[in-house]
């Protein structure tokens, strides 16, 4: 057991609560390092508020230490590659053993539509992006909003249609919703079908009902800049005045000639304990590749969605195993492809969305009515991520776990 080192890459959602589950879980002659180039956590699922004016920056950023347990070493430089056969990890500076290591380092957002401000097309995915369409939002007085999901697969499957009605709320509050029309278009058949067709039935009802016009089946070919105009496979075409999009997403470079990708790009895992095809590395989060039931269109098959939840999920599980197994145990944890997820949906309400994603012959999730309670859920779970480590942090983890409870719905933090 002495001289054990923990690496894990990246400091998202899942590398920090594997890392604070280990620390917790293993005595301090355990090493475990993180390895995140930003000293800046900023939390995504708050990016769509940040979006509508409804958070300021700094309210949805903190160091990176303060949500990291002490006596975990953290290196705040990029990873550049991975050596499964030497188990050493080159960074920008330095070169670091492991006896495991959990992969956390999360999906990259392509470039191309990310610096195109000046032809009016946008993003929310990054922070910057966020708070740069924020200012775009305040000043539109008319024409056309275009949501533009570009390909699949793209973290938190629900966020562009919480981007479409949030927006559409904002731009009503602001007494603009006669002269500015909100439209999103999207390759897949039906919103969300990682998560079965019923949740995407309810989730077409509620957009209609925002006055959110909704285009499944367009995958994109081309936007024009020069004439503002989307032109689709199926022939459509699309003219905006402000476009956002959602952009196309990739593994991260470290991962490239690692020897853990599959033919995607991504990295394959089973699906129970997380574990890649090399001795002692894991994966969790959004870098993964995790098959599940159903097709999302004939021939393609579905993966499990890369978001938050299952992030936070996987890390609890792959620190179980890891502890249990320096510490000589037995672990029985597995990945159980539980998820859930609030659906925002403007005026402080949300939906929420719970369901079994490995279920058969389709992932069985459901979608509870609207309400406010769903959006103060929400709204606390940003409360409690952002806390600092400390009495606040299990405050507010003991209120969302109490409520969980009491509505029945099991909730591991």
């Amino acid at each position: 057991m002495t001289g054990k080192n923990i690496v894990i890459l990246g400091g998202g959602i899942g590398g920090i609560v594997a890392a604070n589950e280990l620390r917790k879980k293993l005595p301090k002659n355990i090493k475990i390092t993180l390895i995140e180039k930003n000293s800046t956590h900023s939390f995504a699922a708050s990016y769509l508020w940040l979006m509508v004016d409804q958070r300021k920056a700094d309210k949805i950023t903190a160091p990176l230490n303060t949500l990291v347990s002490e006596g975990v070493d953290i290196i705040y430089e990029e990873a550049k590659s991975i050596d499964i056969s030497s188990k050493l990890i080159q960074t920008e500076n330095q070169k670091i053993d492991y006896d495991y290591l959990i992969i956390a380092a999360g999906a990259k957002l392509e470039s191309k539509f990310l610096n195109m401000l000046d032809q009016d097309i946008h993003n929310f995915f990054t922070f910057e992006g966020a708070r740069k369409l924020r200012d775009k939002l305040n000043q539109i007085e008319s024409g056309e909003i275009v949501l533009l999901i570009e390909a699949m697969p793209y973290k938190c499957p629900g966020a562009p249609y919480e981007a479409a009605m949030l927006i559409a709320d904002h731009i009503a509050k602001r007494g603009f919703n006669e002269s500015v029309k909100v439209s999103l278009y999207t390759p897949e058949p039906q919103p969300l079908p990682v998560a079965g067709p019923e949740l995407g039935n309810s989730v077409s009802q509620i957009l209609e009902s925002k006055n959110v016009r909704l285009y499944t089946d367009h995958q994109l070919t081309e936007v024009s800049e020069r004439d503002k105009r989307i032109i689709f496979q199926n022939g459509a075409e699309q003219k905006y005045d402000l476009l956002i999009v959602v952009p196309k997403h990739v593994p991260p470079e470290v991962i490239g000639n690692s020897g853990l990708a599959d033919e995607s790009n991504w990295v394959p895992v089973d699906k129970n304990s997380l574990r890649t095809n090399a001795e002692n590395v894991y994966a969790i989060g959004d870098v993964t590749s995790i098959t599940i039931p159903g097709k999302w269109k004939p021939g393609k098959p579905m993966k499990l969605p890369k978001a938050g939840v299952f992030a936070h999920s996987q890390a609890l599980t792959v620190s179980d195993i890891i502890a249990s197994e320096i510490l000589g145990k037995e672990s029985k944890e597995i990945f159980c492809g539980d998820g859930f997820c609030m659906l925002e949906a403007g005026e402080d309400l949300a939906g929420f969305a719970y369901g079994d994603f490995f279920g058969e012959p389709n992932p069985k999730v459901k979608m509870k009515k609207l309400g406010k309670l769903w959006h103060l859920g929400k709204v606390l779970f940003e409360k409690w991520w952002l806390a600092p480590i400390g009495f606040t942090k299990s405050f507010y983890r003991m209120v969302l776990i109490l409520g969980g409870k009491l509505l029945g719905i099991p909730i591991k933090l």
